[in-house]
């Protein structure tokens, strides 16, 4: 066990609060997957918590792979998955999984390991790191926004648009995201401005044709209006039902909780285990397990600004806040839905929410904070040694001459 640690290099921090983390979510899993047990199995919860130990194991497994590969490495690993990327989302668009009546094509299905994938997350990883690549590259100069058009925007946007017809929420976070990155990274706020203009007007003509040719994206875009009407109308409908259960759980919290396992919202939510899974800890843990919750989600990044800080290159800083930012924010938006604080997303709570994707993405990202924080360690030792060995050369000069 000691011999495993000694090889966990990077921030310990940022490793403590994932493996809390980890540790912590079998137990709302575990509670919170009993509706999903009863309606498509035998009445177990074993199985799902089995598949959501795997889950972790895995991207434990792939975190701990990551961390170990200097960060410089993943500016070229980039630009060689980026046309991976798009094939994968053009791949996830053409295989059309409808699920009631909407068109929500997410997944694809991995052969041999019969597990789904959401090419999405895996899209948004590589869009940020490959953000924060060119970035670094143009730091130091003046650009003008045509030189920018092909080399940033466009792979920026063609993600954004094979993401956009089966998942809104996701796009938008990946479009606030990169916006954020490039005004961390310098990025002219005149072009960031027009990037904002050109989005909103690409989003109305992709609205507009949808509406007009609804055979190409059955219910989509209703499904999308149907969420901001119900959250801004307290009209009712499936969304509200959850939020409704959502807010009651949250209730019937209180201060301490219900006690762990005595959810009684689980049974009547039907993401419990996955988008709504805080209003089940709120349940059952009070207020007091729901700031604790927060709280971690906060240290999470102040570490990953403190990382990004001592970070020895510009790619460096700006690669752990373009993947660390995202993990963060979609947690604050998990929580917030079910406070009703924002409409109805789908977004997991990372690395306590049942669901293999977005647990191995969120490990990936993690992975490359801490391959970033591994290599300051190293040439801060790196530095030590020199000083120490200044240090005994006039002792080691008088020995030689005594």
């Amino acid at each position: 066990m000691s011999n495993l640690f000694a090889n966990l290099k990077g921030d310990k921090v940022i490793w403590a609060v994932a493996g809390l983390l980890a540790i912590f979510s079998f137990l709302p899993v575990y509670s919170a997957s009993s509706n999903l047990a009863y309606l498509h199995g035998d009445g177990s919860t074993s199985g799902y918590l089995v598949m959501h130990f795997f889950h972790l194991l895995l991207g434990f497994c792939v975190l701990f792979a990551v961390h170990k590969i200097p960060y410089h490495y993943f500016r070229g690993i980039s630009i060689l998955l980026l046309p991976v990327v798009i094939v994968l989302l053009i791949f996830t668009i053409a295989q059309g999984t409808t699920i009631e009546g909407s068109y929500a094509s997410r997944w694809i299905q991995i052969p041999v390991l019969n597990v789904s994938f959401q090419s999405s997350t895996l899209a948004a990883v590589v869009l940020m790191v490959y953000v924060a690549r060119y970035l670094s590259k143009i730091t130091e100069r003046t650009v003008t926004f045509k030189e920018t058009i092909l080399p940033l925007w466009l792979p920026v946007f063609a993600v954004l648009v094979l993401i956009l017809p089966a998942n809104f929420s996701t796009t938008a976070i990946i479009f606030a995201m990169t916006l954020v990155l490039m005004f961390l990274g310098g990025y002219p706020i005149k072009y960031l401005a027009a990037i904002v203009g050109v989005g909103i007007v690409m989003l109305s003509i992709f609205i507009l044709t949808a509406k007009a040719f609804p055979g190409l994206l059955p219910n989509r875009v209703d499904t999308w209006s149907s969420r901001i009407e119900t959250f801004f109308d307290d009209e009712e409908g499936q969304e509200q039902y959850q939020v409704e259960r959502a807010k009651t759980a949250i209730a019937r919290g209180g201060i301490a909780g219900m006690g762990i396992g005595k959810s009684v919202q689980r049974n009547f939510l039907p993401q419990s285990s996955s988008d709504f899974i805080y209003a089940i800890i709120v349940e059952e843990m009070g207020l007091v397990g729901g700031f604790a919750v927060m709280l971690a989600y906060l240290l999470l990044l102040f570490r990953i600004v403190i990382v990004a800080t001592k970070a020895n290159t510009v790619f460096g800083k700006l690669v752990v806040m373009g993947v660390g930012l995202p993990v963060v924010f979609q947690a604050l938006i998990n929580m917030g839905v079910a406070v009703e604080l924002f409409p109805v997303t789908g977004q997991t709570l990372p690395l306590v929410s049942s669901g293999g994707t977005s647990i191995w993405m969120t490990c990936i990202a993690l992975g490359i904070i801490l391959s970033v924080s591994a290599k300051r360690e190293e040439i801060k030792e790196s530095e030590n040694k020199e000083i120490d060995g200044e240090e005994e050369n006039p002792l080691d000069i008088l020995s030689e001459a005594i």
